[in-house]
């Protein structure tokens, strides 16, 4: 029994420590000068450590004093492009979740004609690959001229996902009955049984939801890239590779790329951190506490 549980142990701490070790090695990068990143690549932890790299990506550097760090004397609108990318992926977010969750409940609880071809039709769409819809999204935006835009860009994600509206649904299923049935002696209504009863009992996945929707949304590259070019509506990761693709003529600036994946991983780590416990906890919901 000692054997095994220390065998399964060691086999945890190694995965931790597989997991973990590629955004340790980023923090590890982005804190090395970069006159020292191939003399010191073998070291656990830069022999000089700075934060110039952090200050030449929030631009709190001048050109200059970029390229006299080592950089590449690139520049990145940062704060533009974090700001755009809270829009993008709370917008997505918070909008997506609640029409999923209306959707779900439906399915769930109401009776109209069409409803379980409809909800068929929607299990039916978890197995299109995303890249398949990304296509006829791109000709839509061009065709209403909103490329460029902040609509053009959440338009396509904004109001359902399959997947969200079959694991609401699931948990909807699974709330006693009774509950709604005692509310609807009380004279409430479909709505407000809904918003008053429904969604507080749903907090834990409404957050699995949420929470799963923002990292998705915020990692988003490709569809950005194809409809959000412009300087006014560039996210993050477009902003990083537009970063990383100014000094073709050398050798990329890996420190500041590093630095700045660093401050872009921040946000949605620190949302993790704090609703982490209740993500964990909604994996073993129940309809009752």
């Amino acid at each position: 029994m000692k054997i095994s549980r220390g065998v399964s142990w060691f086999a945890l701490a190694a995965a931790v420590v597989l997991t973990v070790f590629p955004f340790y090695w980023m923090i590890r990068t982005a804190l090395t000068p970069a006159a020292d990143l191939f003399r010191d690549s073998t070291g656990l932890w830069p022999d000089n450590p700075t934060l110039i790299n952090f200050a030449r990506v929030l631009g709190l550097v001048g050109a200059e004093e970029a390229r006299a760090a080592g950089g590449s004397g690139a520049q990145i609108n940062f704060l533009r492009y974090t700001m755009n990318s809270l829009i993008y992926s709370g917008l997505i977010a918070v909008v997506q979740t609640f029409c999923c969750a209306m959707a779900g409940y439906a399915f769930a609880r109401l009776r109209f004609p069409g409803r379980d071809l409809a909800f068929g039709v929607i299990v039916a769409a978890l197995m299109v690959p995303p890249i398949f819809t990304l296509l006829p999204n791109f000709v839509l935006v061009k065709q209403l001229e909103i490329l460029n835009t902040i609509p053009g860009l959440v338009l396509p994600s904004l109001l359902m996902t399959p997947f969200a509206v079959f694991f609401l649904r699931q948990f909807f299923l699974s709330i006693p009955r009774d509950v709604e049935e005692a509310a609807t002696l009380e004279g409430i209504g479909k709505w407000g049984m809904f918003w008053k009863i429904v969604l507080p009992m749903s907090r834990g996945p409404l957050i699995t939801i949420g929470l799963t929707t923002v990292v998705w949304s915020w990692k988003d590259y490709l569809w950005p890239l194809l409809v959000g070019k412009a300087e006014s509506t560039r996210v993050l990761t477009v902003g990083l590779g537009v970063f990383l693709q100014q000094s073709p003529n050398r050798a990329p600036d890996w420190t500041g790329l590093m630095a700045g994946s660093v401050l872009s991983v921040l946000p949605v780590l620190l949302l993790l951190v704090f609703l982490g416990k209740r993500l964990v906890q909604s994996m073993n919901f129940s309809g009752m506490k």
